[in-house]
């Protein structure tokens, strides 16, 4: 389902990571995309993740980078 707002994730694995905000492009019942600047986010990574109407751990799906920022789709593992 589209939709608009923010989401904030860090990687799962560093606590001390930095918090990554990012434009939330649609959400579904096991998943969520999101529009960034981390070219250094991975497939398979784990993050902590939280928007509007989800928060807690999931895994990055897959990544596509386009000139002016990266797409990112989202696995929720635990809410």
């Amino acid at each position: 389902m589209p939709t608009a707002g923010i989401v904030h994730f860090r990687d799962a694995a560093n606590a001390a990571a930095p918090l990554i905000e990012a434009r939330l492009l649609n959400v579904s019942l096991h998943g969520f995309r999101a529009a960034h600047t981390l070219t250094s986010l991975v497939s398979g990574q784990e993050v902590q993740f939280q928007h509007a109407q989800a928060q807690g751990r999931a895994r990055v799906a897959w990544n596509r980078i386009l000139s002016s920022c990266v797409e990112s789709g989202f696995f929720i593992l635990e809410s």
